[in-house]
């Protein structure tokens, strides 16, 4: 459609990408899509498979002619191991053309428009040893007792974190802090030696509004303290910022409006391309088909009806913000 200074129109967003399908229970392949009278199940179909499949196929049904402002679609890659096709175009973008500033991340929300969600930091903890004979102990260094001080002082970090809160503690209220987890440890060769290396993964979710800086220059500080300094080393894998978007941005309300949607501040707990989207000065609202409950699981599937539902109100976004622009 024809390009706008005011940035009028409306842009669609998903990742292209899935998790693996290798966990068992899959009643049927999970790369082939089954479907029923109730639903069509497979991996993705949920996540966010069936929102692009809908985008899709109205972007193509529309006449460019016809629009008096622009259909964006922005379809990203890697976004489950760390939104970074969206970091990457963030970084990336040279503002030509404008993107609509009204958008939609149509992730699984069961319809229901979100404007809040956490973000996700991922750390790598390396630690460094001396391998010895382990019936001569005193000649090495144990990388994995090393691992064992970091995870103390991770673990008492994570108990902070968790009784302290935010102004937008109220928004997240099953998890109202930011939570740390660690995730992997993996360390050694045999039990008679004495292991040379061991490394860690963990994780933060940040609330919108929490300074990521002093966060992560709270847990560099309590591994020096337990740590010798050539005994470890640290790294930011990647982050996915956390995403607010203000209750009165026009997409937002236009949504709940469209929806009857009386609770205005709904949240969710994981991170999605919004974060990054959101630097783009775009007002992100998430909202789709499908339940992020069967996400990532077997037999994972997406609703019939609520499909349908999703198509009759994205034909109807369209109208408002595209066609009657003229």
């Amino acid at each position: 459609g024809p390009q706008r200074d005011d940035r009028a129109g409306l842009t669609l967003s998903g990742h292209l990408d899935v998790v693996p399908a290798e966990e068992p229970g899959w009643s049927h392949d999970p790369f082939a899509m089954k479907s029923d009278d109730r639903a069509h199940s497979g991996r993705g179909t949920a996540d966010m498979k069936g929102f692009l499949a809908l985008a899709v196929a109205l972007a193509r049904r529309l006449d460019p002619d016809s629009l008096g402002a622009p259909l964006a679609l922005l379809l990203t890659r890697d976004e489950e191991v760390g939104t970074l096709g969206a970091r990457d175009l963030v970084r990336a973008w040279d503002e030509r053309p404008p993107l609509p500033r009204a958008t939609i991340i149509g992730e699984p929300t069961s319809l229901q428009a979100v404007r809040l969600h956490k973000g996700h930091a991922r750390f790598r903890l390396e630690l460094f040893g001396k391998s010895a004979h382990s019936g001569y102990p005193h000649l090495g260094r144990n990388a994995i007792e090393h691992a064992g001080r970091a995870i103390t002082a991770l673990s008492e970090l994570r108990r902070e974190l968790e009784a302290e809160r935010s102004p937008q503690s109220p928004f997240f209220p099953e998890v109202p802090f930011v939570p740390l987890n660690v995730g992997t440890v993996s360390g050694g060769s045999a039990i008679n030696v004495v292991p040379e290396g061991c490394t860690m993964a963990f994780g933060l979710r940040a609330l919108p509004g929490v300074d990521t800086e002093a966060l992560f220059a709270r847990v560099h500080r309590r591994l020096a303290e337990v740590l010798p300094e050539d005994a470890y080393r640290c790294e930011l894998l990647d982050e996915s910022p956390p995403m607010a978007t203000d209750k009165e941005a026009p997409i937002h309300r236009c949504l709940c409006d469209l929806l009857g949607q009386e609770h205005r501040d709904h949240s969710v707990s994981y991170a999605t391309d919004g974060g990054w989207l959101q630097q783009l000065d775009l007002d992100c609202v998430i909202w789709g088909p499908g339940s992020i409950e069967v996400a990532h699981r077997p037999n994972e599937f997406i609703p019939r009806d609520e499909l349908a539902k999703a198509e009759g109100l994205l034909e109807r976004l369209v109208q408002l913000h595209c066609l009657e622009q003229h």
